[in-house]
């Protein structure tokens, strides 16, 4: 089941609407707490000041929690390359194998690579399951279609396949764990309370003009888009920027023109 963090038009509502409120609180807190005349001006100043403060903070939380996001979808990019570059390195080396046992592997193969486009583009929670649970099923039917060839004669040829067929059951492995590596909540924390923070300094103004009242929605709007730009860059099924299968895909659209070449 997907969280808050996988919907990130989700995020950006609630962040906006979040930090609305905040500004609201601001503003109330300001016409409450008002001080005298002669001390309206250096309040504002100090005011001022700490806005300016933790609005700087704010940038660099957000850009370093961006920057993470950016670096967690390179490695998913990266490790989606790797699977196809592995899985297709396999299909050729199962030709060292004896002419049945490379026939088994070659079509055990390309069902798995069905498995791994799958994992890549379905976006129902539901179906996540059983493709993990056949992915897994044909894992073991592909090292056990090696173990009997690599028994039965040990030599550095059969090895090199068994080395292949490790980084191709390694390679899942790899992008599983990418998957799995999202933003701390904790910098989602964070990131929110500075950012609540900000919202009530810039409406704590004992005398705000209506006229501007608008203008407060500027700094909520921005925030929470790049809410949800991190939130969209950070899911890696959800949204609308996620990993694409093309290497997989091309990989499977050349081993589909091998099939119609040969005789």
């Amino acid at each position: 089941m997907e969280s808050i963090r996988d919907l990130p038009l989700l995020v950006f509502l609630l962040s906006f609407l979040l930090l609305w409120l905040s500004t609201q609180v601001g503003i109330f807190l300001g016409n409450r707490w008002h001080c005298p005349e002669q001390d309206a001006s250096n309040e504002a100043s100090f005011v001022g000041f700490i806005l300016s403060a933790t609005l700087a903070l704010l940038g660099l939380i957000i850009g370093f929690t961006f920057s993470m996001a950016i670096s967690r979808y390179d490695q998913r990019v990266n490790y989606e390359a790797a699977e196809a570059n592995a899985i297709g390195t396999q299909i050729l080396r199962a030709d060292l194998l004896p002419v049945a046992d490379a026939a088994t592997v070659r079509v055990l193969l390309r069902r798995y690579l069905d498995q791994r486009v799958l994992f890549y583009t379905t976006r129902n929670a539901a179906d996540i399951v059983p493709i993990n649970e056949r992915t897994a099923q044909l894992q073991a039917a592909l090292w056990s279609s090696i173990l009997g060839p690599a028994a039965a004669k040990p030599t550095p040829i059969i090895g090199l396949v068994v080395s292949g067929m490790n980084d191709v059951l390694n390679a899942r492995d790899y992008t599983q764990a990418a998957w799995w590596n999202r933003i701390p909540v904790a910098a989602w924390m964070l990131m929110t309370t500075i950012s609540i923070c900000c919202t009530v300094l810039i409406g704590f103004n004992p005398q705000h003009p209506r006229a501007t009242s608008r203008l407060l929605l500027i700094l909520p709007f921005v925030v929470s888009v790049s809410f949800f730009l991190i939130a969209d860059i950070d899911s890696p099924r959800w949204g609308v920027i996620h990993v694409a299968p093309e290497n997989l895909l091309s990989l499977v659209q050349s081993l589909r023109a091998q099939s119609t070449l040969s005789p």
